[in-house]
């Protein structure tokens, strides 16, 4: 039954909030470019759509797929999405590209890298720049997976951009955070270092077909590392799954994986727990990039600025003492 949607809506949100729930994909790619949007007439346009959809969120398991490039996050996303398709499920893509840091470009090339998946009526895939975000996420990553979820997609895959250790907020996002290694990973000591690992609830060393033996090895030393750390959760330890997604072995097992996770972290009540989490963390997150935002624009901040910067960076004052000064333009 179509819930209605609030009278605060214009007509032409209120269309974009009904064909989402509609399931229509247009709308959808629209509510999403308009949550994309850095005009402020855009924003608030978009929090009212978002706003209007979120009771009808929260129904999707929430997949983070993160590794180093050329470790096979496209293919292998591609080969879980057809098949989880073949289950009867409707999967969304969120991928998100790095951008140049000299001209703010990006090449958006995952549709192209999972031609078949963004053929699929079932699936839905949206290529979108970091534009300089941390942590691996474009900046309304959080939003555009919440418009999945209305749109009534059952599993939610965010795709990070691989870029090393800050690539973390994915798990600040999603029900399971998945780590993909190579075959050639390195020694135990190596996965240690990687503070990326201690996040992993699932590791998979794909490209297993390569060389199966070198698989293998890298499997027990990530499984060594891995006992080395100290779990997030006492009912789940994470495992280390080897299995070649261009061969499509062993997806199914990966996804029977993802099924136990949740039914564990269900049964334990920590997988709601870690929903509450990350919706407090994430306003916390708002806050702080609105205070930033604040601070930049006050007139007398943006006077002083680059006054305070350049005698920094001569030395004729510390960069505590210029921060305090800058600060206290809003008291």
């Amino acid at each position: 039954m179509m819930r209605e949607t609030p009278d605060l809506l214009s007509s032409a949100d209120r269309a974009l909030v009904d064909g989402v729930l509609a399931r229509q994909l247009r709308p959808l790619a629209k509510t999403i470019t308009l949550i994309e949007s850095r005009r402020d007439d855009h924003q608030a346009r978009a929090h009212a759509v978002l706003e209007a959809l979120l009771p009808h969120t929260g129904g999707a398991m929430r997949v983070g797929i993160s590794g180093v490039p050329g470790v096979g996050k496209s293919t292998f996303i591609e080969a879980l999405g057809l098949y989880l398709i073949e289950q009867g499920l409707r999967v969304a893509v969120l991928a998100v590209d790095p951008s140049s840091t000299l001209t703010g470009g990006s090449i958006l090339g995952d549709k192209t890298r999972m031609e078949l998946l963004s053929q699929n009526p079932a699936a839905f895939i949206r290529p979108s720049p970091s534009a300089g975000s941390l942590g691996g996420v474009a900046e309304k990553t959080r939003e555009t997976l919440l418009v999945c979820e209305a749109a009534g997609f059952d599993v939610v895959i965010v795709e990070t951009v691989g870029v090393g250790q800050s690539e973390t907020a994915v798990s600040n996002m999603t029900d399971i955070f998945c780590l993909l290694q190579l075959p050639n990973a390195g020694d135990d000591l190596q996965g240690i270092k990687k503070g990326i690992i201690e996040l992993a609830d699932l590791v998979v060393v794909n490209k297993a077909d390569i060389d199966l033996a070198a698989a293998t090895r890298a499997q027990a030393q990530l499984k060594t590392a891995l006992h080395m750390l100290r779990p997030a959760s006492p009912n789940w330890s994470p495992p280390v799954l080897t299995l070649s997604a261009l061969q499509k072995n062993g997806i199914a097992e990966f996804w029977a994986t993802v099924c136990d996770y949740r039914a564990a972290m269900s049964r334990s009540g920590e997988f709601d727990a870690k929903r509450r989490h990350q919706a407090q963390a994430w306003m916390w997150d708002l806050i702080d990039a609105g205070l930033r935002a604040r601070f930049r624009s006050h007139p007398q901040v943006r006077a002083e600025l680059p006054v305070l910067t350049a005698a920094v960076e001569r030395g004729d004052t510390t960069p505590a003492a210029a921060a305090l000064r800058l600060l206290q333009h809003l008291n």
